[in-house]
């Protein structure tokens, strides 16, 4: 019988309270595919769970992390062996499954994904789902852009600082796109001036640069992770043609808008999932971070083991997340 270690979430008089803990193989659910964990990162989504937000997960004790990468250790699929990388995103991992944050997870095979060749565990989890989500956002993007790049194209990202922000501001200037960056954190315009964003604007200077319910015509594309307000002033200020790809609500779940930037611009608002979609999409955007889109993410990427995942909860809940915690677990 295999003992690991997990993080637990239980529910006590005083809110959730997180402890590490010792568990069995036996303890974790039916599936077809046990993984031995080696890498998971921190996602809000995450934290939410750590933290038994409402809505999130229904059951506790519970171990969290949407993601995880590791190898698998038992299988009953033939197209996944013993001993291969593989890499589990989304769907109910972490959620009401136990997740990354322990050293092993067992689920279903139609949630596992072959780790590409060119991408190491360690760099997948340090995009994890934030880095799956920007990827999804800038390919909705560009389909809607008839697959023409961003070469010469204006594009603007909000919440910069964060996990998707900020590999979309990576990614988009990599794809030569001039990026402005929408950060609420002034701190941080050296860091993202050094991953490759043109201009830097505060939300306050937002608001005087866009005018509702339409204003003038600023950038060609955006990728949005904060709703509210600021989706509201995006939409306002796309060139004809334009388009927002939405994935986040940290502004609220409610956003207004008129119709004209729809009907006299023909912008379009472009909804990301990165939980539910087929494999075979997710395992496209994987391919693409393996080759055309490699990213170094040294400068965003911050490591701790399972100890230091506690801290690191209460930091992203309270807003000051900056970039991505790897959470390393070999």
């Amino acid at each position: 019988m295999t003992i690991f270690k997990a993080l637990e979430s239980a529910k006590t008089e005083n809110g959730n309270q997180l402890s590490i803990v010792e568990k069995s193989v036996d303890d974790l659910p039916e599936g077809d595919i046990l993984i031995k964990v080696n890498f998971s990162s921190l996602n809000y989504k995450d934290a939410l769970s750590a933290s038994g937000a409402p809505g999130v997960t229904r059951n506790y004790p519970h171990t969290p992390g949407i993601d995880a990468a590791g190898v698998i250790v038992e299988t009953n699929d033939s197209n996944l062996k013993e001993g291969d990388s593989v890499i589990v995103t989304g769907y109910d991992l972490g959620m009401d499954t136990a997740g990354g944050f322990g050293e092993y997870i067992r689920v279903p095979a139609s949630w596992v994904i072959k780790l590409p060749n060119g991408l190491s565990e360690r760099d997948s989890m340090a995009l994890g789902t934030a880095g799956l989500t920007a990827g999804l956002s800038i390919q909705a993007l560009d389909d809607y852009n008839s697959n023409n790049g961003f070469n010469g194209l204006s594009a603007i990202v909000t919440g910069s600082t964060g996990g998707v922000g900020s590999i979309a501001v990576m990614l988009l200037s990599k794809l030569d796109a001039s990026v402005t960056a929408v950060t609420g954190k002034n701190t941080q315009k050296e860091l993202l001036q050094s991953l490759g964003a043109s201009e830097i604007v505060s939300r306050e200077e937002l608001s005087e640069l866009c005018r509702t319910p339409i204003g003038k015509t600023i950038w060609d594309f955006g990728v949005d992770v904060v709703s509210g307000n600021i989706l509201t002033l995006l939409l306002s200020s796309l060139k004809p043609g334009g388009a927002v790809a939405c994935s986040g609500l940290v502004g609220g779940p409610s956003f207004e808008s008129s119709i004209f930037p729809f009907i006299l611009r023909g912008n379009a608002l472009l909804g990301i999932d990165s939980v539910e979609i087929p494999l075979e999409r997710k395992l496209q955007v994987w391919e693409n971070f393996a080759s055309d889109w490699r990213l170094d993410l040294t400068p965003l990427v911050k490591e701790v083991n399972l100890e230091g995942l506690e801290n690191e909860i209460s930091t992203i809940l309270s807003g000051g997340q900056v970039g991505r915690v790897l959470v390393n677990l070999s």
